[in-house]
């Protein structure tokens, strides 16, 4: 498995240095030009080691390795320092630094304290970062999305077929694309075509190109989707909707690694991993007779299902913020928040439209809101669907006051943890972002246990 290291440093020069030699040793990098940015890569996605300086301006090396000991327990923090200040990276080591290295550091060194280090972390339970985030730029921590995306990282760096299921809405384009981000192909083309967006009479000619002169049009080759995706990816979203005849000729393409283009005279080797995703029952397709059994099977070897929104509704606090802060910066809106009632109303709204029906709620009221609060009045997608607040009696009976309150919570401090993070930790410009005062924001902080983060 390809290691994930992220290199801390304000000097270009010493992060261009480390990037290139831990490259050639095969690492994929992330850098960050201080601990604030640091932070920020952390809770948006997994790392197996971060290697900092000490020494940094806002946010230092010290600072960063509390925020992981609090936050991500077990990953490995490699401090870098200069002589006059060993005794820090000493005191550092006691505060749960796993090791350090000197500047200017010598190679053999540097590379034998990380094979280490990730040896320890490889032994570690560590796998996934807290709240507020997810992984691969999918929002979710339950339990079904942290197992989602443990299959994700196993199976990623393979070229075996992949089969996504889930409703429409889900987000398994995202997957689809996580796994091409995270394989050895990620430098290679990701080619996507939507199986259910061609006119069956166009299909083939979209799918393995055409030679000049197929056909009544034709006045120049052009090579199809299989052929743009050589050496990377290609993506079959609604597979389901692959018409009959085209389904044999896309198992030949699997099965034997290349392709016809219509007209043409001699077969193209192909080199594709493919993903497929579907929203439909394809074992029930094949029963049907509408899928063969032979490609079912074939796409079928590793599949990955996207749990509807429904199923897991302790990811919606995070969804909220997530597009919160899409909206905001897109749309030149200052919505800060969301109130209780409204929230009560979007845990317990069905979702039918999954996550972009939510997207396409939060987008619709952020763009028409007054104010920096949205209330159940701003949601017009729920009080039309005809759910309006539960009353008083309905929420003592299912308990939801109490889970309504925890997850106003979870919002409230991934807010606050987004508001220092853009502030670079600065507590009173935090506090002015966030509409309240300086003394409100530290309790809030002692709170939430986000005094050291």
């Amino acid at each position: 498995m390809v290691s994930r290291i992220l290199i801390v440093d304000d000097e270009p020069s010493i992060r261009k240095v480390l990037t290139a030699h831990l490259q050639r040793l095969g690492h994929e990098i992330q850098t960050a030009e201080d601990g604030g940015a640091a932070i920020g890569f952390l809770e948006q996605d997994t790392f197996h080691l971060v290697v900092s300086d000490l020494k940094m301006p806002v946010v230092d090396g010290m600072a960063l390795l509390r925020w992981v000991t609090d936050n991500q327990p077990g990953l490995p923090v490699i401090l870098i320092t200069a002589h006059g200040t060993v005794d820090s990276a000493v005191e550092a080591i006691k505060r749960g630094a796993f090791d350090y290295i000197t500047k200017p550091f010598d190679r053999d060194e540097l590379q034998g304290v990380i094979n280490k280090a990730l040896t320890v972390e490889q032994r570690n339970t560590r796998r996934f970062h807290p709240e507020p985030g997810g992984r691969f730029k999918i929002v979710g921590n339950t339990p079904a999305m942290c197992e989602l995306y443990q299959l994700v990282e196993k199976v990623a760096p393979s070229p075996t077929t992949v089969l996504i299921t889930g409703e429409s809405g889900t987000g398994k384009e995202l997957v689809a694309r996580a796994l091409h981000a995270h394989s050895d192909r990620k430098d290679e083309p990701f080619i996507q075509i939507n199986c259910g967006a061609i006119p069956e009479n166009l299909f083939e000619a979209e799918l393995f190109g055409y030679e000049r002169g197929a056909f009544t049009g034709a006045v120049s080759s052009k090579p199809g989707r299989f052929e743009l995706a050589d050496g990377g990816t290609l993506f079959l979203d609604e597979v389901g909707e692959l018409p009959r005849d085209m389904q044999v000729k896309i198992l030949r393409a699997l099965q034997e690694r290349h392709i016809d283009r219509v007209g043409g005279l001699k077969p193209l080797e192909v080199n594709v991993r493919v993903i497929a995703a579907t929203n439909v029952d394809l074992h029930q397709a094949v029963k049907e007779g509408s899928f063969r059994e032979d490609l079912y099977y074939r796409l079928n070897v590793i599949p990955l299902h996207l749990p509807a929104l429904r199923a897991r509704t302790d990811d919606i606090p995070l969804l909220v913020e997530h597009f919160l802060t899409k909206f905001n910066d897109r749309l030149g809106k200052s919505v800060q928040r969301v109130a209780p009632e409204a929230l009560a109303a979007l845990l317990v709204y069905p979702w039918p439209g999954n996550i972009r029906e939510l997207e396409n709620l939060m987008e619709r009221s952020i763009l028409l809101a007054d104010g920096e609060t949205l209330h159940l009045n701003d949601l017009p997608g729920l009080r039309g669907g005809g759910l309006a607040q539960p009353p008083e009696e309905e929420l003592d009976a299912l308990g939801l006051k109490e889970y309504v309150r925890v997850h106003t919570a979870k919002l409230e401090r991934a807010r606050i943890q987004l508001a220092l993070k853009r502030e670079d930790h600065n507590v009173t410009r935090a506090a002015r972002r966030l509409g309240i005062s300086r003394k409100s924001l530290q309790t809030k902080m002692k709170e939430y246990g986000l005094r050291n983060s």
